[in-house]
Formats: C-alpha cells, sequence, structure tokens
C-alpha cells in the first residue's frame, strides 16, 4: 500500500471512530455481563453466613470460569412478587443488567394470594426486564404436599406458562434434589423452609446451566 492509501484509510477509520492500531482491540472486546438476582430469602441468605448462599458461589464460578460479569443481589427476605414489581423498574434504571434472575412466587404462595395475581406479577417483571434490554431467568418453584395436589401443580405450571409467553430462559424447580429429596429435611435449617449452608452449591448446580446460556 501506498503512503497515499495509507492515509486515506487513516482517515476513514478516524471518521469511523476508530484507528488503525485499536481496530482489532475494539472488535476483540467483550461487553462485561451484568446480573441482577430479584428474589426473597431463598436468595437472601437467610440464616446462613455471609457469603455462603447460592448467590454468592454463583460470583465465585464465574470468577473460576473467567467470565466477566458482575452480580447485583438484589433479593430481601419475605419479598413477593408485588414486591418486586414494585422494585424493579428503579433497579433496572440503576443497575442496567444484561440478565435478569427472578426468584419470586413462593412467598405468595405461603400467604395464599391468588395463582392469577403471581402470574401476572412474573410476567410483568419479565417483560419489562426484557423492555429494558435484558435477558430473563425465571426460577420455578414447587409447593409441599399438605397444599394439595390440584394447587401444586397449577402453582408448577405457572412458572412455565410465564417463560412460554415471555420467552424467558427456565429452571423448573430450584430446590431440585433439595425439596424432593428422600431425606429432604437434612438439607433444611430447623424452620425446614430455608435451605442450610451444604444446600447451596446444589441450588447453583440447578441454576447455572440456564444462567450460563444467558450470559452467552
Amino acid at each position: 500500500m501506498n503512503r497515499r492509501n495509507c492515509i486515506a484509510l487513516g482517515i476513514g477509520l478516524a471518521v469511523m471512530g476508530l484507528n488503525p492500531a485499536g481496530a482489532a482491540t475494539a472488535a476483540g472486546t467483550k461487553s462485561k455481563a451484568n446480573v441482577l438476582v430479584l428474589g426473597d430469602s431463598l436468595s437472601a441468605e437467610y440464616g446462613l453466613k455471609r457469603g455462603s448462599g447460592w448467590v454468592a458461589l454463583l460470583e465465585q464460578k464465574l470468577g473460576a470460569e473467567k467470565i466477566a460479569a458482575t452480580v447485583t443481589n438484589a433479593s430481601i427476605s419475605g419479598d413477593t412478587t408485588s414486591g418486586g414489581r414494585t422494585r424493579l423498574p428503579a433497579l433496572l434504571a440503576k443497575h442496567r443488567p444484561t440478565l435478569v434472575v427472578i426468584e419470586l412466587g413462593a412467598n405468595d404462595a405461603l400467604r395464599g394470594l391468588p395463582i392469577a395475581l403471581t402470574q401476572d406479577n412474573l410476567t410483568a417483571m419479565a417483560l419489562l426486564a426484557q423492555k429494558a434490554g435484558a435477558k430473563v431467568l425465571l426460577l420455578g418453584m414447587q409447593m409441599p404436599p399438605n397444599y394439595g395436589r390440584d394447587y401444586g401443580l397449577r402453582f408448577a405450571d405457572m412458572y412455565a406458562g410465564v417463560a412460554k409467553t415471555t420467552r424467558a430462559a427456565l429452571v423448573p424447580f430450584m430446590l431440585k434434589g433439595i425439596a424432593d429429596a428422600p431425606d429432604s429435611l437434612k438439607w433444611f435449617q430447623a424452620d425446614r423452609i430455608h435451605p442450610k449452608e451444604e444446600a447451596h452449591p446444589l441450588i447453583l448446580a440447578n441454576v447455572w446451566p440456564e444462567l450460563k446460556k444467558g450470559l452467552q
């Protein structure tokens, strides 16, 4: 390439906001993912020492796998889908996540709230996050048998329905292998509701495959 052509190329790259030295670097740079976890006590380390819950373990795993991502845990013990729906707009504006993990709904059931209301809130949150440019991952829950077979089936199916409607990713049951294990009580704290520290690596193992896809 002669001198005149080199000058012309340099001018063209400058017009596009590039330069010969930085063009390759810009093309090879990946933007850092930003994960927002919106959940309740299952994600807020209720009854656990700080840093031992599945969200903290997620941060460690991202580092170990050299995945460039930050994690914001906006979970609050006792939160419902209505509370999450109220809090989400400000969280989206503040953190600008690329992936929103929604872990809510169990407290709705514990309070006897209508499934239709929970479903509406989850749908609204998923659509709101997507409108803000984020992918969405729903973490499904299941209710104990004492809630009745019909209620339990409808509650579990609700998450699949929301995921299908909004095209969000889904983990059907975040406590799989824990709450449905033959020796399930050994995984839970004295209240029989909140998993022990030893259960949280299993929770992360349930969540990780779909979450990793959302980071790609």
